[in-house]
């Protein structure tokens, strides 16, 4: 293995290991404020810190992106994908939540082949139902115990492959820092609204109200981590290439296991790492029978 390719495959390790502790963060926060407030608040501290580090480094000019209804696409798909899934973390085991979201690759081939005309392989078939299957079998004791709130990590992982198919769509619509800083500030709007629109409807727990200071932090942590795994990931795809680092992400499953284990004493069931590794199955067969040119992905 050359010296760029072991190392671009420990950035992208790194990268991945980190999203779980971002998500640890997270759920920790569960009963202090509300989920869409959480998310509405670090998206605005991504946005800042995004923005005032982009006009740094490129100058005024690149807040104006290239293709404006694209970034408003992908900050929408970003709110939405990011509300379930931290409504999701708030009421289930992190590692079932993750191993859920898990099926986005196989959300975005098939997306690809609706919206961007690509080629529907067999192998998508293939993995689509295989992935089905873990899902049923991760998702079948969290209905019985959560109801339908525990197919909240499916919505977002579909607004997720949603916004991959968007983030594709608007390659060269500027730098990479360009473009976290164009999707967390698209994001900002429409996670605010959802704020106020929870707030109105008198939802339970979604109160506006003022966090403790220990939120804002946490909230503060978690926009730099998460920017921070998504800077790693991205250094690491591309010194090592994205068909090498593709396998890594699912690191992730491993390390949201051992923290929910430690942190909230969330224990593995073996029902939920039947069905994880059914789905990761799925990706890996995905990943294994996609030609090269199609595995850039995010």
């Amino acid at each position: 293995m050359k010296d760029d390719d072991r190392t671009g495959l420990l950035l992208a390790l790194a990268g991945f290991s980190l999203f779980p502790v971002a998500d640890t963060i997270t759920k920790s926060m569960a009963g202090e404020w509300s989920p869409l407030n959480v998310a509405a608040l670090r998206f605005g501290i991504g946005a800042l810190v995004l923005g005032a580090v982009l006009v740094g480094r490129e100058g005024v000019g690149a807040l104006r992106p290239r293709h404006p209804w694209l970034q408003i696409g992908r900050g929408l798909c970003m709110a939405f994908a990011s509300l379930l899934f931290f409504s999701a973390i708030f009421v289930m085991p992190l590692a079932d939540a993750i191993a859920l979201a898990f099926v986005s690759p196989v959300f975005t081939a098939l997306l690809a082949g609706w919206l961007l005309q690509e080629k529907v392989r067999w192998s998508v078939w293939i993995a689509s139902a295989i992935a089905l299957t873990g899902v049923a079998i991760v998702l079948q004791p969290n209905l019985l115990a959560l109801g339908w709130v525990a197919v909240l990590p499916l919505g977002s992982a579909f607004f997720f492959a949603l916004m991959t198919v968007l983030n594709r769509a608007s390659i060269g619509g500027g730098s990479p820092l360009a473009m976290q800083a164009y999707i967390a500030a698209a994001a900002m709007p429409f996670l605010l609204l959802a704020v106020f629109a929870g707030k109105f409807a008198g939802l339970p727990g979604h109160e506006l109200t003022a966090p403790d200071w220990t939120v804002v932090l946490r909230c503060a942590a978690v926009a730099v981590i998460a920017s921070s795994a998504h800077w790693l990931a991205y250094l690491g795809t591309m010194k090592a290439g994205a068909s090498a680092v593709a396998p890594v992400i699912y690191v992730e499953i491993i390390v949201a296991s051992v923290l929910g284990w430690v942190i909230f004493g969330d224990v593995p069931t073996p029902t939920t790492l039947l069905g994880a590794v059914i789905i990761v199955a799925a990706g890996v067969i995905l990943w294994r029978f996609t030609p090269a040119r199609g595995r850039t992905g995010n």
